[in-house]
């Protein structure tokens, strides 16, 4: 049998757009024949999936799922929002969602698990992609979990039950009534939702995201700041940074719900009530497509182009 080399493998890919799993496994297949390989990967469809590969994927769905003291989110992008409506692509999310309950939210693990089916998660991935004709990815889970408590989902936007636009997720440490800890954390999850908080606490937040803030406010204070020394620039910069921190970690935030209370507090208050004890150990939210950067389209074009006619410009 052919040795199968990492030079070959990668060979396959650059012209096949295929994976590096199904393209090794194609080599072996064929005895090491790039070209039967390549043959191999279009009669099991991967050839064409891998093609779209390299189209941008931003819309798709969140999904989100609780188990009593564990709770996990998941997102899985898709290139139109069309395939977000695709009862195909919905089971698919359902059941990763799922599955990342007990696999864990390391995608790469993810990936290899085990579906209902008796298929990996790459291999229903990819057959997602051939049958349904879009590139699509997993492209991220958090799990979180509590000792005694729980983790309340919430989700904005929803296209199906557990999934849609934004996932949230919130785990409620304590002894407090079941009842209440869920009430509060359906709560705290909308206002996760709608407030977008960076991090749990102002001390948090990454220290990179705080540069910038200082950055921007130096820039603002240019003429306040001209010629002082450092130790004034840093109390003048100080107050801006503080306001950054106080505003955008959660438990400072003013509560959606009445504008004011610090959400601290309002769980302070909460748990104060119910004769137990809550307190907010962590959270996720995840909101479809942040930080991935859309390619510009023309759709009429696109369409047209599909039609095999010219777009023509509107007459001025």
């Amino acid at each position: 049998m052919a040795e199968i080399t990492a030079a070959m493998v990668k060979d396959l890919r650059e012209r096949s757009g295929a994976g590096m799993m199904d393209c090794k496994k194609a080599l072996a297949e064929t005895g090491g024949d790039i070209e039967a390989s390549i043959d191999w990967l279009r009669a099991k469809g991967l050839a064409s999936a891998g093609k779209k590969a390299g189209r941008t994927a931003a819309e798709g769905l969140v999904g989100v799922a609780t188990a009593g003291t564990k709770g996990v989110a998941v997102e899985v992008n898709s290139e139109t929002d069309f395939v977000a409506k695709n009862e195909q692509f919905q089971a698919f999310v359902r059941d990763v969602t799922k599955l990342a309950l007990d696999a864990g939210d390391n995608v790469e693990a993810l990936l290899n698990a085990t579906m209902p089916s008796g298929k990996s998660v790459q291999e229903a991935l990819t057959e997602n992609i051939a049958t349904i004709g879009e590139n699509q990815n997993l492209r991220r889970a958090k799990a979180l979990s509590v000792n005694q408590g729980a983790v309340v989902s919430y989700v904005h936007n929803a296209a199906a039950p557990g999934m849609g636009k934004i996932g949230v997720l919130v785990a409620l440490e304590g002894d407090a009534p079941a009842a209440k800890i869920e009430a509060l954390g359906k709560q705290l999850a909308m206002h996760i939702a709608a407030a977008a908080p960076l991090a749990l606490t102002g001390e948090a937040i990454d220290p990179a995201i705080i540069e910038r803030e200082a950055a921007i406010a130096k820039e603002k204070a240019a003429d306040k700041i001209a010629g002082k020394p450092p130790e004034v620039v840093e109390k003048i910069v100080k107050g801006p940074v503080d306001k950054f921190r106080k505003e955008n970690a959660l438990l400072t935030q003013a509560f959606v719900i009445d504008g004011k209370t610090p959400v601290g507090d309002v769980v302070a208050a909460e748990a104060k009530a119910a004769g137990g004890s809550i307190a907010v150990k962590d959270f996720v939210r995840f909101q479809l497509g942040e930080g991935i950067e859309k390619q510009a389209s023309d759709f009429a074009a696109e369409v047209a182009a599909t039609a095999g006619v010219k777009k023509t410009e509107p007459v001025a």
